[in-house]
């Protein structure tokens, strides 16, 4: 069994900084890759950020890059989110993802087979 544990959301003003954790355990391992993907009410979910497994290897939507920062501890077993210059179009839930398969598609949410509860994020204007 896998489990995917997200924190770290919460409610900011638009300029603002929120940093996001995901918390593998169960059946993972820390060669897995890992990915953030977010869905606001009334949208479809949509890909944020990647990262493979030992970091080097990162993804980004464009609507994120430059603002965003996907990392990773292993030996933690977690994958972080910095999340800076918050707009209120950043509002939705946050998810995390793993896959043990191949890592060829990271912006699809269909190539991820783990998948956490996730984090709400409210950016007020």
């Amino acid at each position: 069994q896998v489990q995917l544990v997200e924190s770290g959301g919460g409610l900011v003003q638009a300029g603002g900084s929120l940093r996001l954790s995901c918390t593998h355990s169960g059946r993972t391992s820390s060669t897995y890759p890992m990915a953030w993907f977010r869905q606001a009410p009334g949208q479809e979910r949509e890909f944020v950020a990647a990262i493979n497994w030992g970091g080097a290897t990162t993804y980004y939507a464009d609507s994120v890059k430059a603002r965003f920062t996907i990392s990773r501890d292993n030996a933690k077993r977690t994958v972080y989110l910095q999340m800076n210059s918050l707009k209120p179009e950043d509002t939705a839930v946050y998810y995390c993802a793993t896959t043990a398969g191949r890592f060829t598609t990271p912006r699809i949410m269909e190539a991820y087979d783990y998948w956490g509860q996730g984090t709400q994020v409210t950016v007020s204007s």
